[in-house]
């Protein structure tokens, strides 16, 4: 399997892709570099992964593509605090960051049993 075909890295990728188009225009740039760099970690640590030979490695760049989920959602709220991001796409984003946590958590474990 390729990480191509991996719904985790598929989600992860489209959130990123929303995060890009909504920071745009934004001038504050230090935040929207950012929150877009932490987007883009998720998906990207995902095929660094993927593209490693041993579990062990698969297991440790998915593991830094959920840490970077949680750097992500803390950014998400902090942007919906100060009016860089409408509650509305903000809650959806932060929802999304939970369900790409547990994906990448469950996956790690099956990568675990499989050591």
């Amino acid at each position: 399997m390729q990480f191509e075909d991996l719904e985790v890295w598929k989600r992860a990728a489209r959130l990123c892709a929303h995060i890009y188009r909504h920071f745009g225009d934004s001038r504050d740039y230090g935040f929207k570099d950012q929150i877009t760099r932490s987007s883009l970690s998720i998906a990207s640590n995902i095929a660094e992964g993927y593209e490693r030979v041993g579990e062990k490695d698969r297991i440790r760049f998915l593991n830094y593509a959920k840490g970077s989920c949680g750097e992500l959602r803390t950014q998400i709220y902090i942007g919906m605090q100060v009016g860089f991001i409408d509650r509305g796409s903000g809650k959806q984003w932060v929802e999304e960051t939970h369900e790409l946590s547990r994906m990448l958590y469950g996956l790690m474990q099956h990568f675990r049993q499989r050591q």
